[in-house]
Parts: C-alpha cells; structure tokens; sequence
C-alpha cells in the first residue's frame, strides 16, 4: 500500500517560491538558466566562460538546503527513497538520458522554459509529465511496489 504524501500548501507555497526566486535571481546575476542538467555539466565538464565555482556554489546550496531547514525548523526533511538499488539506478539512467534527449531537465524546461514561455519548454515538460504519470502507474499498478 501507497503511502499517502502529505498536503502542505504553505511550505509547498514557499518552497516554490523560493525555487522561482533563485532561478530569477541566477538569471539576472549571471545570464545563465537554472536547469540542473546544466549547472552540473558546467561542474564536471567546464567550457570556456562556464564559470564552474558558481555551479559549485548552487549545488552545494541544494544539497545544504535540506540540513538549513532542519536547523531553522528543528524538524527533519521527510523523503522516502526506494531501496531498490538497480530500479533507482535504472530510474537515474534514464532521467539522464531523458535530459540529454530533451536538451535540458525538468527544472530547466519547467521553471525557466515556462516562465519564458518557450514552446520547446512547454513540449518537453508535457511530455516529460506524461512520462512519469505513466511511469507511476506502471510500477504501481502493473509491475507493483515501487515506494
């Protein structure tokens, strides 16, 4: 059995603006979109001009992120992840792919893309929408498990 996610309107509210507030912010400072994808490809792989230590910088922001609101808040992050190694890895695989396909990831196309209203953004995140919709009901209902 599924567990229900909680409803949590304000820190969801919150939580989205602050994600809308850094990509505007990355934006405005740096001229760069704040698509994960490429933020770690500018870390693992620099071009000329990339400027890695700023992707350093954001992805040490997201990983500390979670630490910073259990320190502001005294209640720990809730996630769960699968203990199913080789789905995860599968799952990790083919997000990768999909971002290569794609030419960005779900943050780039869906909170940038979007918000510049690019159509090549609205096209991928539809589609990367219905993957995973498909995908859950797969692994739930047809393949069964999948917590």
């Amino acid at each position: 059995m599924a567990i229900a996610t909680e409803f949590t309107p304000l820190a969801s509210s919150v939580g989205g603006a602050l994600i809308g507030v850094s990509a505007v912010l990355l934006l405005y400072a740096n001229g760069r979109i704040a698509g994960i994808s490429g933020i770690v490809k500018r870390l693992i792989a620099p071009a000329t001009n990339s400027k890695p230590e700023q992707a350093l910088v954001f992805i040490i922001g997201l990983i500390s992120a979670p630490f910073v609101w259990t320190a502001a808040t005294g209640h720990a992050v809730a996630q769960s992840v699968s203990t199913n190694i080789p789905l995860a890895a599968i799952a990790g695989l083919l997000v990768g792919f999909g971002a290569v396909l794609g030419g960005g990831c779900t943050s780039g196309h869906g909170v940038c893309g979007l918000s510049r209203l690019s159509k090549r953004s609205l096209v991928a995140t539809i589609v990367f929408m219905a993957v995973a919709a498909l995908t859950v009901f797969v692994v739930r209902h047809i393949i069964g498990g999948g917590s």
